[in-house]
């Protein structure tokens, strides 16, 4: 009789173990899809252009189509590169960013305006305002996009 109790208290025992074990696994699962529905919402393009014997280029990470961070880089010849990150988003086809660069030793903000065409990025121009030391542009509808400062789709390097 002893053995039976003991037995039925293991099987016991055994079946709720398994329960548990089965609510953990259900529990763990959404976050594991979320984690993945997060990296998967998370793109990475690069962009590179060069005109004459300057290079722009562009490393944008973009998060579920809509906001944007990442590194943008101009290497003027003879001149002093402008290095820094940019954070900022997409509205339809343009990339609307604020610029934080080193340049001259200064750390600078600047708005810059980018319209996607196909697999390029063509940058905007226009009149700009110093707004308590962030450079914008004075009216964002005035902008002109040059078509020689063209950004190319490229494969991104580690």
């Amino acid at each position: 009789m002893k053995k039976g109790i003991v037995l039925g208290v293991i099987f016991f025992s055994f079946l709720i173990s398994c329960h548990k074990s089965k609510q953990l696994e259900e529990a763990a699962s959404p976050n594991v899809s979320i984690e993945k529905d997060v990296k998967e919402s998370i793109l990475e393009e690069c962009y590179t252009g060069v005109i004459k014997n300057d290079t722009i280029s562009m490393i944008l990470k973009i998060e579920n189509e809509q906001y944007v961070s990442g590194k943008l880089r101009y290497n003027f010849y003879e001149k002093d590169k402008n290095n820094g990150t940019l954070v900022g988003e997409i509205k339809g086809d343009t990339l609307y960013a604020a610029y934080t660069f080193m340049s001259e030793g200064l750390v600078t903000v600047r708005q810059v305006v980018f319209l996607k065409k196909g697999n390029t990025y063509v940058e905007g121009y226009g009149d700009v305002v110093d707004n308590k030391g962030k450079v914008t542009f004075k009216d964002r509808k005035q902008l002109k996009f040059n078509v020689s400062v063209v950004l190319s789709k490229v494969n991104c390097i580690l």
